[in-house]
Protein backbone atom coordinates (compact mmCIF):
# COMPACT_ATOMS: atom_id res chain seq x y z
CA UNK A 1 0.00 0.00 0.00
CA UNK A 2 1.36 3.74 -0.72
CA UNK A 3 2.53 6.20 1.83
CA UNK A 4 -0.82 7.59 2.46
CA UNK A 5 1.24 10.77 4.32
CA UNK A 6 0.82 13.91 2.38
CA UNK A 7 2.05 17.62 2.15
CA UNK A 8 0.13 21.04 2.35
CA UNK A 9 2.20 21.46 -0.87
CA UNK A 10 0.26 18.10 -2.94
CA UNK A 11 -3.46 19.38 -0.93
CA UNK A 12 -2.58 23.27 -2.19
CA UNK A 13 -1.70 21.71 -6.04
CA UNK A 14 -5.54 19.73 -5.91
CA UNK A 15 -6.79 22.94 -4.85
CA UNK A 16 -5.30 25.57 -7.22
CA UNK A 17 -5.98 22.62 -10.35
CA UNK A 18 -10.05 22.59 -9.63
CA UNK A 19 -10.26 26.19 -9.06
CA UNK A 20 -8.65 27.12 -12.43
CA UNK A 21 -10.16 23.86 -13.73
CA UNK A 22 -6.39 24.39 -16.14
CA UNK A 23 -3.11 22.70 -15.00
CA UNK A 24 -1.66 25.38 -16.58
CA UNK A 25 -3.79 28.50 -15.07
CA UNK A 26 -2.98 26.34 -11.58
CA UNK A 27 0.73 25.83 -12.48
CA UNK A 28 1.04 29.67 -13.17
CA UNK A 29 -0.94 31.01 -9.73
CA UNK A 30 1.20 28.48 -8.06
CA UNK A 31 4.58 29.71 -9.85
CA UNK A 32 5.97 26.52 -10.94
CA UNK A 33 5.89 24.31 -13.98
CA UNK A 34 3.39 22.27 -15.51
CA UNK A 35 5.28 19.52 -15.62
CA UNK A 36 6.03 19.89 -11.89
CA UNK A 37 2.28 20.19 -10.85
CA UNK A 38 1.48 17.07 -12.90
CA UNK A 39 4.21 15.27 -11.02
CA UNK A 40 2.63 16.38 -7.40
CA UNK A 41 -0.98 15.23 -8.22
CA UNK A 42 0.18 12.10 -9.98
CA UNK A 43 2.31 11.41 -6.41
CA UNK A 44 -0.81 12.30 -4.20
CA UNK A 45 -2.87 10.61 -6.31
CA UNK A 46 -0.75 7.03 -5.97
CA UNK A 47 -0.16 7.96 -2.19
CA UNK A 48 -4.53 8.08 -1.58
CA UNK A 49 -4.81 5.49 -4.50
CA UNK A 50 -7.32 7.59 -6.09
CA UNK A 51 -7.94 9.83 -8.97
CA UNK A 52 -9.35 13.38 -8.53
CA UNK A 53 -9.30 14.46 -12.06
CA UNK A 54 -10.40 13.86 -15.61
CA UNK A 55 -7.77 15.19 -17.76
CA UNK A 56 -8.43 15.00 -21.82
CA UNK A 57 -6.27 17.11 -24.29
CA UNK A 58 -9.14 20.02 -24.00
CA UNK A 59 -10.85 20.03 -20.67
CA UNK A 60 -9.85 19.07 -16.76
CA UNK A 61 -12.73 18.24 -14.46
CA UNK A 62 -13.42 16.71 -11.22
CA UNK A 63 -13.75 12.90 -10.55
CA UNK A 64 -16.57 12.40 -7.90
CA UNK A 65 -13.20 11.81 -5.46
CA UNK A 66 -12.02 14.82 -6.46
CA UNK A 67 -15.87 16.37 -5.88
CA UNK A 68 -15.36 15.20 -2.46
CA UNK A 69 -11.62 16.26 -1.75
CA UNK A 70 -13.07 19.91 -2.29
CA UNK A 71 -15.52 19.56 -0.18
CA UNK A 72 -14.03 17.37 2.88
CA UNK A 73 -10.56 19.21 2.84
CA UNK A 74 -11.23 22.38 1.01
CA UNK A 75 -12.20 24.17 4.18
CA UNK A 76 -9.99 22.76 6.92
CA UNK A 77 -7.15 23.62 4.64
CA UNK A 78 -8.47 27.07 4.21
CA UNK A 79 -8.56 26.86 7.79
CA UNK A 80 -4.80 25.43 8.33
CA UNK A 81 -3.76 28.36 6.08
CA UNK A 82 -5.24 31.27 7.75
CA UNK A 83 -3.60 29.70 11.08
CA UNK A 84 -0.39 29.54 9.53
CA UNK A 85 -0.94 33.23 8.80
CA UNK A 86 -2.26 33.97 12.03
CA UNK A 87 1.18 32.62 13.79
CA UNK A 88 3.76 33.98 11.15
CA UNK A 89 1.82 37.77 11.58
CA UNK A 90 1.83 37.52 15.48
CA UNK A 91 4.74 39.54 16.14
CA UNK A 92 5.89 40.81 12.59
CA UNK A 93 2.47 41.63 11.26
CA UNK A 94 0.09 41.10 8.83
CA UNK A 95 1.56 39.29 5.43
CA UNK A 96 0.79 36.10 3.27
CA UNK A 97 -1.38 36.36 0.00
CA UNK A 98 -4.73 37.77 0.26
CA UNK A 99 -7.24 36.57 -2.78
CA UNK A 100 -9.60 39.16 -3.82
CA UNK A 101 -12.00 38.94 -6.94
CA UNK A 102 -13.74 41.67 -8.82
CA UNK A 103 -15.42 42.96 -11.66
CA UNK A 104 -13.48 45.04 -13.62
CA UNK A 105 -15.00 48.51 -12.99
CA UNK A 106 -15.40 47.73 -9.64
CA UNK A 107 -11.82 46.88 -9.29
CA UNK A 108 -11.33 50.48 -10.67
CA UNK A 109 -13.46 52.58 -9.24
CA UNK A 110 -14.02 51.68 -5.75
CA UNK A 111 -11.18 48.47 -4.82
CA UNK A 112 -7.91 49.84 -6.06
CA UNK A 113 -7.66 52.53 -3.91
CA UNK A 114 -8.46 50.54 -1.09
CA UNK A 115 -6.01 48.11 -2.70
CA UNK A 116 -3.01 50.42 -2.61
CA UNK A 117 -3.15 52.05 0.46
CA UNK A 118 -3.27 48.54 1.86
CA UNK A 119 -0.18 47.71 0.44
CA UNK A 120 1.62 50.58 1.17
CA UNK A 121 0.59 49.87 4.88
CA UNK A 122 1.59 46.34 4.68
CA UNK A 123 4.22 45.80 1.93
CA UNK A 124 4.42 42.10 3.37
CA UNK A 125 1.29 40.97 2.30
CA UNK A 126 0.88 40.19 -1.64
CA UNK A 127 -2.69 40.47 -3.14
CA UNK A 128 -3.90 38.36 -5.73
CA UNK A 129 -6.76 40.38 -7.48
CA UNK A 130 -8.64 38.57 -9.99
CA UNK A 131 -11.26 40.52 -12.17
CA UNK A 132 -13.73 38.91 -14.02
CA UNK A 133 -17.77 39.31 -15.49
CA UNK A 134 -18.71 35.61 -13.75
CA UNK A 135 -20.34 35.83 -10.28
CA UNK A 136 -17.89 33.23 -8.48
CA UNK A 137 -18.46 31.33 -4.72
CA UNK A 138 -15.56 32.78 -3.42
CA UNK A 139 -14.96 30.01 -0.50
CA UNK A 140 -15.07 27.28 -3.16
CA UNK A 141 -13.26 29.06 -5.51
CA UNK A 142 -10.00 30.02 -2.54
CA UNK A 143 -11.04 33.65 -2.28
CA UNK A 144 -10.20 36.09 0.76
CA UNK A 145 -12.76 39.11 -0.27
CA UNK A 146 -15.23 39.52 -3.34
CA UNK A 147 -16.47 43.01 -4.62
CA UNK A 148 -20.25 42.61 -6.56
CA UNK A 149 -22.99 45.11 -6.30
CA UNK A 150 -24.84 44.44 -3.12
CA UNK A 151 -28.28 43.03 -4.70
CA UNK A 152 -25.61 40.20 -6.25
CA UNK A 153 -24.16 39.13 -2.69
CA UNK A 154 -24.89 35.94 -1.06
CA UNK A 155 -27.51 36.44 2.25
CA UNK A 156 -24.77 34.42 4.40
CA UNK A 157 -21.94 36.75 3.71
CA UNK A 158 -20.99 39.88 5.70
CA UNK A 159 -20.69 42.81 3.65
CA UNK A 160 -18.76 46.13 4.21
CA UNK A 161 -20.35 49.44 2.11
CA UNK A 162 -17.60 50.44 -0.87
CA UNK A 163 -18.08 53.38 -2.74
CA UNK A 164 -21.12 55.25 -3.73
CA UNK A 165 -24.43 53.84 -5.45
CA UNK A 166 -24.44 53.03 -8.58
CA UNK A 167 -26.12 54.30 -11.81
CA UNK A 168 -26.94 52.10 -15.29
CA UNK A 169 -26.29 54.00 -18.48
CA UNK A 170 -28.50 53.33 -21.65
CA UNK A 171 -26.04 54.51 -24.16
CA UNK A 172 -25.82 54.47 -28.03
CA UNK A 173 -23.45 56.32 -31.18
CA UNK A 174 -24.29 60.06 -32.13
CA UNK A 175 -24.15 58.10 -35.78
CA UNK A 176 -27.29 55.40 -34.59
CA UNK A 177 -29.00 58.05 -33.13
CA UNK A 178 -29.27 60.30 -35.72
CA UNK A 179 -30.32 57.27 -38.19
CA UNK A 180 -32.94 55.81 -35.94
CA UNK A 181 -34.15 58.39 -33.71
CA UNK A 182 -33.92 58.29 -29.72
CA UNK A 183 -36.20 56.26 -26.84
CA UNK A 184 -38.16 58.67 -24.81
CA UNK A 185 -39.44 55.61 -22.74
CA UNK A 186 -38.17 52.29 -21.46
CA UNK A 187 -40.80 50.88 -23.75
CA UNK A 188 -39.38 52.35 -26.71
CA UNK A 189 -36.54 50.36 -26.42
CA UNK A 190 -38.33 47.30 -28.04
CA UNK A 191 -38.04 49.13 -31.10
CA UNK A 192 -34.61 49.37 -31.09
CA UNK A 193 -31.98 46.48 -31.51
CA UNK A 194 -30.20 45.92 -27.92
CA UNK A 195 -27.33 44.08 -26.83
CA UNK A 196 -28.38 41.65 -24.57
CA UNK A 197 -26.24 40.18 -21.60
CA UNK A 198 -25.97 36.75 -20.23
CA UNK A 199 -25.28 35.97 -16.50
CA UNK A 200 -23.20 33.24 -15.01
CA UNK A 201 -26.41 31.45 -14.10
CA UNK A 202 -27.25 31.34 -18.03
CA UNK A 203 -30.32 33.78 -17.12
CA UNK A 204 -30.61 37.09 -19.50
CA UNK A 205 -30.06 40.41 -17.97
CA UNK A 206 -32.81 42.27 -17.84
CA UNK A 207 -33.00 46.19 -18.54
CA UNK A 208 -33.52 47.40 -15.25
CA UNK A 209 -35.75 50.96 -15.30
CA UNK A 210 -37.27 53.37 -12.34
CA UNK A 211 -38.94 56.60 -12.36
CA UNK A 212 -41.28 57.72 -9.72
CA UNK A 213 -42.03 54.34 -8.18
CA UNK A 214 -42.84 52.79 -11.66
CA UNK A 215 -40.59 49.96 -12.02
CA UNK A 216 -40.11 48.51 -15.47
CA UNK A 217 -37.84 45.52 -16.45
CA UNK A 218 -37.49 44.43 -20.12
CA UNK A 219 -36.52 41.51 -21.65
CA UNK A 220 -34.88 43.74 -24.81
CA UNK A 221 -34.24 42.84 -28.42
CA UNK A 222 -31.45 42.48 -30.65
CA UNK A 223 -29.04 40.87 -32.84
CA UNK A 224 -26.47 39.85 -30.46
CA UNK A 225 -25.76 38.23 -26.81
CA UNK A 226 -23.01 38.50 -24.76
CA UNK A 227 -21.74 37.36 -21.73
CA UNK A 228 -18.45 40.39 -21.25
CA UNK A 229 -19.44 43.86 -21.03
CA UNK A 230 -16.41 44.80 -22.43
CA UNK A 231 -16.81 43.59 -25.81
CA UNK A 232 -20.38 44.88 -25.72
CA UNK A 233 -19.06 48.32 -25.41
CA UNK A 234 -16.97 47.74 -28.52
CA UNK A 235 -20.05 46.43 -30.23
CA UNK A 236 -21.84 49.60 -29.20
CA UNK A 237 -19.61 51.73 -30.45
CA UNK A 238 -19.44 49.50 -34.22
CA UNK A 239 -23.21 51.50 -34.46
CA UNK A 240 -24.95 48.01 -33.82
CA UNK A 241 -27.37 48.80 -31.33
CA UNK A 242 -27.77 50.26 -28.33
CA UNK A 243 -25.90 48.85 -24.80
CA UNK A 244 -26.84 49.04 -20.97
CA UNK A 245 -24.03 49.56 -18.71
CA UNK A 246 -23.09 50.74 -15.32
CA UNK A 247 -22.17 54.38 -15.55
CA UNK A 248 -18.45 54.32 -14.67
CA UNK A 249 -17.34 51.82 -17.09
CA UNK A 250 -19.12 54.13 -20.28
CA UNK A 251 -18.39 57.46 -18.46
CA UNK A 252 -15.47 58.47 -20.33
CA UNK A 253 -17.14 57.82 -23.69
CA UNK A 254 -19.51 59.30 -22.75
CA UNK A 255 -17.74 62.64 -21.52
CA UNK A 256 -15.34 62.58 -24.65
CA UNK A 257 -18.65 62.02 -27.03
CA UNK A 258 -18.23 59.24 -28.60
CA UNK A 259 -21.43 57.62 -26.81
CA UNK A 260 -24.87 59.56 -26.10
CA UNK A 261 -26.99 58.77 -22.82
CA UNK A 262 -31.06 58.63 -22.94
CA UNK A 263 -33.71 57.57 -20.64
CA UNK A 264 -31.15 58.91 -18.42
CA UNK A 265 -34.20 60.59 -15.71
CA UNK A 266 -35.53 56.34 -15.52
CA UNK A 267 -32.16 55.40 -14.48
CA UNK A 268 -31.50 56.61 -10.84
CA UNK A 269 -28.79 55.42 -8.30
CA UNK A 270 -29.17 51.27 -7.13
CA UNK A 271 -27.26 49.55 -4.89
CA UNK A 272 -23.71 50.28 -3.98
CA UNK A 273 -20.91 47.82 -4.52
CA UNK A 274 -19.81 46.29 -1.59
CA UNK A 275 -16.70 43.96 0.04
CA UNK A 276 -17.95 40.83 1.26
CA UNK A 277 -16.47 37.66 2.72
CA UNK A 278 -17.24 34.32 4.88
CA UNK A 279 -17.18 34.25 8.21
CA UNK A 280 -14.24 32.29 9.25
CA UNK A 281 -13.16 30.87 12.90
CA UNK A 282 -9.55 31.68 12.41
CA UNK A 283 -9.20 34.63 10.02
CA UNK A 284 -5.94 35.79 9.12
CA UNK A 285 -3.74 38.77 9.70
CA UNK A 286 -3.49 40.37 6.39
CA UNK A 287 -7.76 39.49 5.82
CA UNK A 288 -8.42 40.99 9.68
CA UNK A 289 -6.41 44.23 8.84
CA UNK A 290 -7.79 44.66 5.04
CA UNK A 291 -11.95 44.11 6.46
CA UNK A 292 -10.43 46.89 9.39
CA UNK A 293 -9.42 49.08 6.54
CA UNK A 294 -12.35 48.94 4.36
CA UNK A 295 -14.61 49.48 7.12
CA UNK A 296 -12.89 52.42 7.88
CA UNK A 297 -13.80 53.87 4.91
CA UNK A 298 -10.07 54.65 3.92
Amino acid sequence: MSDPRVSLNELEAVMAVARRASFRQAAIDLGISTTALSHTIAKLEASLETRFFNRTTRSVSLTEAGEMFIEQVGPALRDVRAGLDAVRSHNAGPSGVLRINAFASAARAALLPLVLEFLRRYPQVHVDLVTEGRLVDIVADGFDLGVRATNLVPSDMIVIALGQPQRYAVVGTPAYFAAHGRPLTPTDLLQHPCLRIRLPNGAIFPWQFERDGEVIRLDVRGPLTLDEPGVAKAVVQAGIGLGFFMEQDVMEEIETGQFERVLQAWTPPRDALCLYYANRRNPSAALKAFIALARAGV
